[in-house]
């Protein structure tokens, strides 16, 4: 099932680029940041209220808090930085060198958390900064 939920997040994150440089033309990037945010906000909470989640705030212990945080201030900087470089830049080039984290997320993933680096791994990552290479070139 998890594959499913991932390719439904490509699809997605395919269309929130394109359909990111066709609103942002002619407005700020960091007002067009806040604005997509204010969507995904009411979307996040209308569904943990949908789902009657609310209930559980209270069970998130302080270090879930801080880390929760910490990834709500990076996914804001990543948001903030990429609607700027959409607002420049061709989709086609922003896109790949953003979906370069893939690479960044794998490496920190064996540093930080600890997961296993294998060959199939190494060879994955290679080619897809091989690929981001010989898309922005």
């Amino acid at each position: 099932m998890w594959i499913l939920y991932a390719v439904l997040s490509a699809v997605f994150a395919s269309l929130t680029s394109i359909l990111a440089k066709m609103g942002i033309k002619d407005v700020n990037s960091h007002l067009a940041t806040a604005i997509r945010t204010v969507v995904v906000l009411v979307m996040a909470w209308g569904l943990v209220f949908l789902t009657g989640k609310q209930n559980e705030i209270g069970k998130i212990d302080g270090r879930s808090w801080l880390f929760l945080i910490l990834s709500g201030l990076a996914t804001g900087f990543s948001w903030l930085f990429y609607y700027k470089a959409l607002q420049i830049g061709d989709v086609s080039k922003v896109v790949p060198i953003d979906k370069f984290s893939i690479v960044i997320t794998m490496v920190l993933a064996f540093i930080i958390l600890g997961e296993t680096v294998t060959a199939k791994t190494i060879i994955g990552a290679s080619l897809i900064t091989l690929g981001t290479f010989v898309l922005i070139f």
